[in-house]
């Protein structure tokens, strides 16, 4: 039987024959595997959007539903560990269907042996980031694992929120016109990972940015921004997102790579391991898609959280055809396109 990471699957191109599934989730190969095997045999409508989580009205209310499994390797890194990315994960996929999370449930596979002191310690982490996010964890399930089956411990995630925007926050919103913001410095989860897991050690230490995202996106919200589009920039970075929401929109978007911030030390990090930050993971970081006439204000108001106040305008959506290109500082452009794989396995 084959297992995940040698999963072949038929590719109608004439090209190709198979493709074969590795660790990762942000890159083509990825997108190939469910574009052609998992949405032919379940997809639907809602499935279809390939949102960061669902939006399904029940008697009048519009809710957002989101799961998510966490794999991560170490259990423990910089700036966070497996139980609170868990947390800030789901919180953050509602916030970007324009949702305030209510509730989650938490799935836990535990391998044999785990030492109870670490998983207490996890435990605790992960209270603690609920209280933070403002969440109950509602429900939960446990198994156990045989020895050498599970890597200590897997997590699985699942949220339910109140849709608070009042039109769809999705690609398909996007249009000509709308401003780009990027709410912070990229790069530093994966790195952070990277890091810990290789045993690198830089001049200065390198910590995720995972974080809850709800209030930055909220306040947009009740201040009636037009918030057309939101997307963290998770599995695949920045690039990613913007690639995926351009081909979903239709449109071209521009951005200024000069406006990217990068922290120094992850600028390093990525010269040294041969890395572009603009594809490099992050847990605490999010692009908003804005109408034009509100994009100052919006930039305002994201600065004015903490999670968010490095924020910055990014850049433009433009007619033309579906593409990200970015513009250098010397006037020179490139084209953005989703990774082949996946540069950093196993980051959430």
């Amino acid at each position: 039987m084959a297992t995940i990471d040698e999963i072949t699957c038929p590719v109608p191109a004439p090209a190709t024959s198979q493709i074969i599934l590795a660790h990762g989730g942000g890159g083509r190969l990825m997108h190939r595997l469910i574009g052609q095997l998992i949405l032919p045999a379940v997809g639907n409508p809602i499935l279809s959007t390939l949102h960061d989580g669902a939006v399904v009205e029940v008697n009048g209310s519009r809710l957002a539903f989101t799961t998510d499994s966490y794999v991560v390797r170490p259990l423990k890194f910089p700036g966070g560990d497996i139980a609170s990315l868990a947390v800030n994960g789901t919180v953050n996929d509602l916030a970007m269907c324009g949702a305030r999370p209510l509730v989650l449930s938490v799935g836990l596979i535990l391998e044999e042996g785990l030492p109870l002191d670490l998983l207490n310690e996890l435990m605790q982490s992960l209270g603690r980031a609920a209280a933070e996010a403002g969440v109950l964890v509602a429900t939960g399930d446990t198994k156990v694992v045989d020895r050498g089956k599970g890597d200590g411990i897997f997590i699985n995630t699942a949220g339910i929120g109140i849709v608070e925007a009042k039109t769809p926050v999705v690609p398909s919103s996007v249009r000509p016109g709308d401003v780009v913001l990027l709410s912070g410095d990229i790069g530093r989860h994966g790195i952070a990972i990277m890091a810990s897991r290789e045993g690198l050690v830089f001049e200065t230490t390198v910590e995720s940015d995972s974080a809850p995202l709800a209030a930055p996106v909220l306040h947009l919200l009740r201040e009636d921004i037009a918030v057309h589009c939101l997307r963290d920039l998770t599995r695949g970075g920045l690039g990613a997102a913007l690639v995926e929401i351009a081909r979903g929109a239709g449109v071209k978007v521009t951005v200024d790579e000069a406006a990217i911030p990068v922290r120094p030390e992850v600028q390093a990090a990525c010269e040294l391991l041969g890395l572009d930050p603009l594809y490099v993971a992050n847990e605490g970081r999010f692009v908003a898609f804005v109408s034009p006439e509100d994009a100052d204000r919006a930039l305002g108001i994201l600065r004015a959280h903490p999670v968010s106040s490095g924020a910055v305008v990014l850049g433009r959506v433009a007619e033309g055809e579906p593409e990200v290109v970015a513009t250098g500082v010397l006037g020179t452009t490139r084209v953005i396109d989703l990774p082949s794989g996946e540069q950093l396995p196993r980051i959430c």
